[in-house]
């Protein structure tokens, strides 16, 4: 659908580009439509979308970091009052895992298990930690996730405001967002499309200076091999318009 509204350029039937967990009929979540845009463009994108759908219908989504191991030790040591070194001797034994949980880590950390069991202080530390482990700990933005309702957000979901911040988000994270029948759109902003972007912008300024036509990165053959010239840009020769890259 994204090649055929001309989103992408890309066939994605040509280089066989299909997405098997988008044809799975087991697949019961909502839809998502991921489209990625140069790092640039990306809030206009976004400022866009709201002045078409109405801004009242238009928003991005919370996300919620959570207290997970290590921080938890850190947040609940602190808040004791232990010293720094301490807790943080205790929070570098949990191992680097991702998910892992401060029962696991008793599990697979023979010197935190030793320590838990031996000192009062390390098991009153780790005993408190566990019981917040897991909580909503700050509210911030999801990287790209925008979501446009069909009527108002508020007839939808509650929403939230960053302190001192000018932009509502929805107060459901990406997750509850689906599960009130709302259809969530990832515009991420790409880093690597905003570099091509700018080495777009200066070859082709330096070919409009040679009197050279312009790259069409569209048209670059995908199966064209040809080395690319090493010399310098002093004694490099200029390239024929019809010179492909790969």
């Amino acid at each position: 659908m994204a090649y055929a509204l001309g989103i992408t350029d890309l066939d994605p039937i040509a280089h066989d580009l299909l997405f098997e967990r988008f044809l799975n009929p087991e697949r019961v979540s909502m839809p998502d439509f991921d489209v990625d845009f140069c790092m640039e463009g990306r809030d206009r994108v976004i400022d866009y979308v709201a002045g078409k759908y109405g801004r009242d219908s238009v928003s991005q989504i919370i996300t919620y970091g959570s207290m997970a191991a290590k921080a938890v030790v850190r947040d609940v040591g602190r808040v004791l009052g232990h010293p720094y070194g301490f807790v943080d001797k205790i929070a570098k034994l949990v191992p680097f895992e991702l998910g892992i949980t401060l029962d696991k880590a008793l599990e697979d950390s023979e010197e935190l298990r030793q320590r838990y069991e031996q000192e009062e202080e390390v098991r009153e530390l780790v005993d408190m930690a566990k019981k917040l482990e897991g909580l909503a700990r700050n509210a911030g933005k999801h990287a790209g996730g925008v979501v446009i309702a069909p009527g108002e957000l508020t007839d939808f979901t509650p929403l939230y405001c960053e302190p001192g911040g000018e932009h509502l988000v929805t107060q459901f994270d990406k997750d509850d967002v689906e599960q009130v029948g709302l259809v969530k759109f990832d515009f991420l902003g790409l880093r690597t499309l905003t570099i091509i972007d700018w080495a777009l912008k200066t070859v082709n300024a330096e070919r409009a200076r040679q009197g050279f036509s312009r790259v069409d990165i569209t048209r670059i053959a995908m199966d064209d091999r040809r080395p690319l010239p090493c010399s310098s840009a002093a004694t490099r020769p200029p390239c024929s318009s019809s010179n492909r890259v790969a």
